[in-house]
């Protein structure tokens, strides 16, 4: 967000005349030696840039408009500021102890420049996003030309260009040069000595005294003055009940304000517009957490985990990032806070955390992709496509086969429910990999390279949803055999307590009145009314059981699937390993699967049904998020980099 600043109100003409000759006694006066070194300092409150020493001149709005674009891009807040010296410290220790003073968050930077010899340091958070490596090389190719040729400007357009490009993947570029002053604030304006001027200081400060005094008898009727014509213009109505309060407020703010900060105090984003960003936010940001994950886990099987180290590490920063963001999407759904700046400022941090971890995936994305080299590699990646897809086939048919022995045993319907059509969507995921594979090896034939790296590349997430539903089959197979030992345990653990005998009844009751019942539901009923040895662990298979569930629901059907599923989902994956709290986390899977569901009853009925395999595959794609609304798959990166594969 903007960062307004609400200290300059209306300035009178009287004081306009008091500063600036409080700013020419200050340039007349030389400062003592000993005063020129500069101390950690606070950095000017209402922009992003302290120049103590005048290095930047009529150059400011162009390095102003530099550090505006990168925050408005990339959400990195740049400050720079200009002393001196560094007061006898080391360039980073005076940029750190200064970064510490102001308050730097994990998304400011600091780039801190003394005049005198061209010593500079930047500052920046270790959960920043940048790597050490994309630092020093901005360092090396935006700044440190700019600074041996005194161009102090061009020094942080080109921090704030660099940095925005390392974020994007992009390659740093030198700014053009423009010599500027070898050491600003030391080439002194005026000539001659302090004898000579301190009299002439003096003299300027009575005659300011006496301008402060006459200018203070009229400033009231000027402000008042100001003040009615501001209403006025925001439309008051003669009575002084306003017609529109937010113009009232916009035209005074312009009216009183200098030109540069008028335009800064724009009117804040509607509640209902930011949460529906936030929501948005962190639904694109999920999306791209698990494509970059999913591809990492085919990048190790190709090249390893040493060499795919640096990219785990930022799937895995990506996460907590996102994990944090859904915890506060979790505590607004279940208890919204009255007040709208508390409710604004969560809505901020959330989109605040999601572009963190899309900042780290965007920035590795280039990397990765020299590293997988999937154009040029093509062939050898076609070849372990080919062999995971025929092995697939082979477990989709056993999972096919347990699913329908289990049907045959009397077993509950509701019990088969959740997977009964997890085996036709991967078979649709499976076809859609097999056509893709044969569309990449047509293009490896003719060496079209770039049709192939698409192809293979959705080949690859088809086939990972169809393990992943083909998974989810046989796991809900296995815990639907173990059941009734389980139930069988817990009646015998009732038995030797005399105060669930109530509970064994009822459950008996339960079993002999639907001989196909779901033996999973008997279990919950009788480790709910009764506090049983066994419970906690059942509870926690249980759990574990329906979040998996429905972390596989989700991942299968993400295209359609929308925040409210996704945020329940997470806080369940978070409750999980905490003890006793099983039970909860099981409800909230069990919540987020049902919303899943609805999500996708509803973008289903947007389309027409699929009429053949080849539209119903297309569709399972789409629903999937296999491959994007421009047909072409996602691969790693946040969401400015993850649609680079198909782009132009």
């Amino acid at each position: 967000m903007t960062r307004l600043s609400w200290g300059y109100g209306p300035r009178a003409p009287g004081w306009a005349m008091v500063g600036a000759l409080l700013a020419l006694c200050a340039l007349l006066l030389p400062a003592a030696p000993a005063s020129r070194a500069d101390a950690p300092l606070d950095l000017d409150a209402p922009g992003h840039i302290t120049d103590t020493v005048g290095a930047l001149g009529h150059r400011r709005g162009q390095v102003e408009a530099a550090l505006e674009t990168l925050h408005a891009t990339q959400h990195v807040q740049l400050y720079v500021t200009y002393v001196h010296d560094f007061s006898g410290r080391a360039a980073q220790a005076w940029a750190d102890a200064t970064a510490d003073r102001n308050g730097f968050g994990p998304h400011d930077v600091l780039l801190a420049i003394a005049t005198h010899g061209g010593q500079y340091a930047v500052s920046a958070d270790k959960d920043s996003g940048f790597r050490p490596d994309q630092l020093k090389r901005v360092a090396a190719t935006a700044v440190e030309p700019a600074l041996k040729e005194h161009d102090w400007a061009g020094a942080a357009v080109g921090a704030a260009d660099g940095y925005r490009a390392v974020l994007r993947g992009q390659p740093v570029r030198t700014p053009a040069l423009r010599p500027g002053s070898k050491d600003p604030g030391s080439d002194g304006l005026l000539p001659g000595e302090r004898s000579v001027w301190l009299p002439i200081a003096v003299g300027a400060a009575l005659v300011l005294t006496g301008l402060h005094l006459c200018s203070r008898r009229s400033r009231r009727t000027r402000l008042a003055r100001l003040r009615r014509a501001a209403l006025r213009e925001g439309g008051l109505c003669p009575d002084g009940a306003p017609a529109d309060l937010a113009a009232a407020v916009t035209v005074a703010v312009a009216t009183g304000t200098e030109p540069g900060l008028a335009r800064m105090a724009q009117p804040l984003t509607p509640l209902p517009e930011l949460d529906a960003e936030a929501a948005h936010t962190l639904v694109a940001t999920d999306d791209a957490v698990h494509t970059s994950a999913e591809e990492l886990l085919f990048a190790t099987a190709q090249l390893g985990r040493t060499a795919t180290r640096p990219f785990a590490e930022a799937v895995a920063y990506a996460r907590a990032e996102l994990a944090a963001a859904f915890r506060l999407r979790h505590e607004l759904d279940r208890t919204p806070p009255t007040d709208e700046d508390a409710r604004r400022h969560r809505l901020d941090e959330i989109c605040s955390r999601c572009t963190s971890a899309n900042r780290r995936l965007d920035a590795e994305s280039a990397a990765f992709d020299r590293l997988r080299d999937l154009r040029n590699q093509a062939a050898a990646v076609l070849d372990l496509a080919e062999t995971a897809a025929r092995s697939l086939v082979l477990r989709l048919d056993a999972a096919d086969a347990a699913l329908t022995a289990l049907a045959r045993c009397r077993t509950a319907p509701t019990a088969l429910t959740p997977v009964a059509p997890h085996p036709e969507q991967a078979r649709d995921r499976l076809a859609f990999a097999d056509t893709a594979l044969a569309e990449a090896r047509t293009a490896l034939l003719v060496h079209d390279t770039d049709h192939a790296a698409l192809s293979l590349r959705a080949a690859e997430a088809a086939l990972h949803q169809a393990r992943t539903l083909t998974t989810a089959v046989i796991r809900h197979t296995h815990e639907l055999t173990a059941a009734p030992g389980r139930l069988r345990d817990a009646l015998t653990e009732a038995a030797a307590c005399p105060q669930a005998a109530a509970a064994v009844e009822e459950a008996r009751r339960a079993m002999a009145k639907e001989p196909s019942c779901d033996p999973r539901e008997v279990l919950r009923l009788l480790d709910g009314a009764a506090a049983l040895p066994g419970g906690p662990a059942r509870a926690l298979l249980a759990a574990r059981a329906q979040v998996a569930a429905a972390r596989d629901h989700l991942a299968t059907h993400r295209g359609a699937v929308g925040v409210r599923a996704r945020t329940r989902l997470a806080e369940a994956q978070r409750l999980l390993p905490l003890p006793g709290a099983a039970a909860r986390a099981e409800a909230l899977a069990r919540q987020a699967r049902a919303l899943a569901e609805d999500d996708v009853l509803v973008y289903d009925a947007s389309y027409e049904p699929a009429t053949t395999q080849r539209a119903r595959a297309l569709a399972g794609a789409l629903r999937g998020g296999i491959v994007l609304l421009s047909l072409h798959p996602p691969t790693f990166g946040g969401p400015a980099t993850r649609g680079r594969l198909g782009a132009p």
